[in-house]
């Protein structure tokens, strides 16, 4: 079932830079038909026009496009209808610019959700609540119907209880912990230990209430458990700076420290020294273990049209992986590729300067970067790759999942494209 992308005991090679012009001639997701080349020439053609400013001949083609589209099709029409939204808020973006220039365009991202609630053919707003609530409960379902989420948070899981064997004290530091899901299993393990450890987690966010009922969720849970435990909230704002928090984090003499940064860095790459002082800032804290996730795409690349391919191959891979795996009627996939992956996709596609927060680099990109900080990649163990196999094998039984070994971490992809990074360093 376990694929392979290539030789495991060779550095990846550097790839080539894509052309300049015509890159609706290049062609480089093979799952995609003859029927799907065509549409995906013409997204790509479409973004050149709006490039170009051609905006009238865009607008042609937007209708042509959401024509031949439907949330509701086979993977390359939902994949179409998506980056057809993202494109004519682009568009409406840059028309508005056009004709007045100090007309100010809300963040496409920000207002995506509204749209798709406020829409009879869409998600209904009743059943979620809020706009936050409805991307919060996207990304527990995504958590649910595909290995990408659970194969980053278990393969960080198991490279943290590696690097704190033995130890009594221990305390994590996750950056964005959502509604700490990562955390349950590790905290079953550590319970099992004789003696069992003390557990302090800080978990980071952006909204109190929700890291309040995340914290009292994991206490619950560790007190079932016998596990002494403590949680901590730490608010970071989304224009506040991290590095500052990170420096307001608790540390104590005689705790293990261990960082996770699952699916987290590639926010903070819009400005790149802030990012690397952050990081020596963490490594400055001393971490045990540096655990961290990410994209195996480039969706920070400065020309648009370079990035819009890049996105339209990686989402392209992702949309195949639902297809095959959860049946054409599913509620859930059709919420998590509207809401979760649309908002992605919208971010990537629409968004410039500094509302633009979906920037994922490649993994070499990050190795570079955390080298440069002094940190060391740490190898992950072959039982956690036993571990990663175990997760598709048994509840993502499908041929197209590859796990592949490269520089010592792990990448999870759908067919021959990589999708996803983890890797652990010190």
């Amino acid at each position: 079932m376990l694929g392979s992308f290539g030789s495991s005991s060779h550095e990846e090679e550097e790839e080539p830079s894509p052309p300049n012009v015509h890159y609706h001639h290049h062609i480089q997701h093979r799952s995609f038909t003859p029927p799907a080349i065509h549409m995906r020439q013409l997204l790509i053609s479409c973004a050149e026009l709006i490039s170009r400013s051609d905006l009238s001949a865009a607008h042609r083609l937007i209708s042509i496009l959401s024509t031949n589209s439907s949330p509701y099709g086979d993977s390359t029409e939902r994949l179409v209808h998506q980056f057809t939204k993202a494109l004519s808020l682009r568009l409406n973006r840059c028309a508005a610019t056009a004709t007045a220039g100090s007309f100010l365009i809300p963040n496409p991202t920000t207002n995506l959700v509204s749209a798709e609630a406020t829409s009879s053919s869409n998600v209904n707003t009743a059943e979620f609540g809020s706009d936050e609530t409805l991307v919060q409960s996207s990304y527990l379902l995504l958590n649910q119907l595909t290995p990408y989420i659970r194969f980053s948070q278990l393969t960080a899981n198991q490279a943290i209880l590696e690097a704190t064997e033995g130890q009594q004290a221990i305390h994590i530091l996750d950056f964005d912990i959502m509604h700490g899901v990562q955390w349950p299993p590790l905290m079953q393990a550590m319970a099992e230990r004789f003696p069992p450890p003390t557990l302090r987690i800080t978990g980071t966010g952006s909204d109190l209430e929700v890291l309040r009922r995340t914290g009292d969720r994991l206490a619950k849970f560790a007190h079932s458990l016998g596990l002494r435990f403590q949680f901590h909230p730490l608010i970071i704002l989304n224009n506040e700076d991290p590095i500052s928090v990170a420096s307001a984090v608790l540390l104590l003499p005689d705790e293990t420290l261990a960082v996770n940064c699952v699916h987290y860095l590639h926010r903070l790459l819009k400005d790149r020294d802030r990012l690397r002082l952050f990081l020596h800032r963490i490594k400055a804290m001393n971490p045990k273990i540096f655990t961290m996730a990410e994209r195996e795409a480039n969706h920070n690349h400065p020309i648009f049209l370079q990035r819009f391919v890049e996105a339209l191959d990686h989402y392209a891979a992702v949309f195949d992986s639902l297809e095959a795996t959860l049946p054409p009627t599913s509620h859930e996939r059709l919420t998590v590729e509207k809401i979760w992956f649309g908002r992605e996709i919208a971010d990537i596609v629409a968004a410039e300067g500094e509302s633009r927060k979906e920037r994922h680099e490649r993994f070499r990109s990050w190795k570079i970067m955390l080298r440069s900080s002094d940190f060391i990649n740490v190898p992950l163990s072959p039982f956690a790759l036993s571990q990663a196999k175990l997760l598709l094998r048994i509840h993502y039984p499908s041929e197209g999942y590859q796990l592949h070994i490269l520089n010592d971490s792990f990448f999870l992809g759908w067919q021959n494209q990589p999708l996803f990074s983890v890797s652990s360093w010190h």
